[in-house]
């Protein structure tokens, strides 16, 4: 297009200011605020609810008190009668009812929520940082160039992987009990035959235990961090003496850990997420995590850069650059609504019960609105507002698309996390709002932080003016 050739750009560094520390702070404490209230909101609640069923009880038992004898000999036929019947049915429906229980046995209280709402931010917070993992990884492999003046701000945001390998591991080991059901199943004692045997969870035993659990799940994180650290660690040596040795090891580096992570965050989304609804399972969940996390992932490095232009840095990053961002923003909006809607109609037309409870207990006068919200906010919005060529490459555009894109999927979340633990009493109130703030303002604290202290733009990296100059050509 006969744009002017850039030879030569200087370095730059991010300075975290007091000021912006403080707003991001605010964040912080505003959100722990909110969730302190709703605790209280919700204890109060469910306190007042007891007291409630607790007269209710006393009342009816007063109640049946003064007439049992007349009522003992016509209880005894109907038990009578309901036990013939349940051995006629040959154990079925006590089988379909342990089901159910395996799926919801803990009473929802607010204990429950609270961890719920922790694995859900827990979880979605990670996604950015591993998307962004993969993001480095993959541009390696393919020896991109384009993306390189963006390789700093991606490196900043897997600095959180370690936050959420602690969030997630506390989850697991402390709060575990309330959210995994089926923990409780494989924990007690089941004999063939019986209504507490349950014969899908058995077919799952060699997956769901407490190995690939409370072993498996850290182990992976772990190894995802150390790649993490050794790929940055070679950007550093980069940076440092230049040359090419340390670019070619950190694409060997990264081919290895595309492999890797393909197969261990199919694991990991299977175990964290997929066993809340334990009877229940999809041969492309992963592949949906995958979405999620790497559109999110791209929206928050789009975000971080246009953030970062605002505030008078990263000028090399031309609205080509930009553009492409904005593209991968609107490809892969497009590619998780193909993966949605691959899973419904895989479950909804087949129609086979152990599948088609997950939307079932979707579609509910609970979490129905919400459902059909998350379809517009996660592809139809993102689709028309990115659908022009301008839209990608104007910023305020792009941090309007990005927000719908990042609450859209927080509420993806919701729906994949909540029906299968809180149940038909989840909603969104102060908990909710102020759990995902702390998060947040964690999570830019921590990234923004990590960004002031390295260069904005790798320096000796050998595609770097390939990116300066990168040009789409339309």
């Amino acid at each position: 297009m006969g744009h002017h050739i850039i030879t030569e750009i200087e370095s730059e560094k991010y300075e975290f200011t007091s000021k912006s520390r403080r707003i991001v702070g605010a964040v912080f404490v505003l959100g722990l605020i909110l969730t302190i209230l709703g605790i209280v909101q919700l204890r109060g609640g469910s306190a007042d609810a007891s007291h409630e069923a607790d007269t209710a009880a006393v009342e009816q038992h007063d109640d049946h008190a003064m007439d049992a004898a007349s009522h003992e000999e016509a209880s005894d036929a109907h038990y009578a009668d309901a036990a013939d019947a349940a051995h006629a049915e040959g154990g079925h429906d006590a089988e379909g009812d342990h089901a159910a229980a395996a799926g919801h046995g803990h009473g929802s209280t607010w204990v429950t929520r609270l961890w719920a709402n922790i694995l859900m931010n827990s979880y979605y917070f990670m996604l950015f940082a591993i998307a962004a993992m993969f993001f480095i990884a993959v541009n390696y492999a393919a020896n991109a160039g384009w993306s390189t003046l963006l390789k700093k701000v991606a490196e900043a945001i897997t600095s959180y992987l370690p936050v959420a390998f602690i969030t997630i591991a506390i989850v697991l080991f402390v709060g575990s009990g309330e959210l995994y059901h089926w923990l409780d199943y494989f924990n007690g004692e089941k004999t063939p035959g019986t209504p507490e045997y349950d014969a899908i969870m058995e077919s799952k035993a060699w997956f769901l235990n407490n190995g690939w659990f409370y072993v498996g799940v850290p182990v992976i994180m772990l190894i995802w961090i150390l790649f993490r650290w050794k790929i940055k660690g070679l950007s550093r040596k980069e940076d440092q003496e230049g040359g090419t040795t340390y670019f070619l090891k950190s694409i060997r580096f990264s081919a290895g850990f595309i492999v890797f992570f393909a197969f261990s965050f199919s694991i990991l989304s299977w175990l964290v997420l997929m066993s809340l609804d334990a009877h229940w399972f999809s041969t492309i969940y992963s592949v949906y995590n995958f979405a999620i996390a790497f559109v999110t992932g791209l929206t928050v490095i789009c975000m971080f850069t246009i953030y970062l232009k605002s505030k008078g840095y990263m000028s090399a990053v031309s609205d080509e650059v930009i553009h492409d961002l904005g593209k991968f923003m609107f490809a892969f909006s497009i590619f998780w609504a193909y993966i949605w809607l691959a899973q419904f109609l895989l479950i909804w037309y087949a129609n086979l019960p152990e599948e088609v409870v997950y939307y079932d207990a979707r579609l509910t006068d609970t979490f129905k609105p919400l459902f059909r919200t998350n379809i517009i906010m996660c592809f139809f919005l993102p689709f028309l507002i990115l659908m022009m060529r301008n839209a990608k490459r104007h910023p305020k555009v792009l941090m309007l698309a990005g927000a719908i894109i990042l609450l859209g999927h927080w509420l993806d979340m919701y729906l994949m996390v909540m029906p299968g633990t809180v149940g038909e009493s989840a909603s969104i109130g102060l908990l909710e709002i102020g759990m995902t703030m702390t998060f947040a303002g964690f999570f830019i604290y921590w990234v923004l932080h990590n960004l002031s202290k390295d260069q904005l733009y790798p320096m000796n990296h050998p595609y770097l003016l390939e990116s300066v100059n990168h040009d789409v050509g339309v």
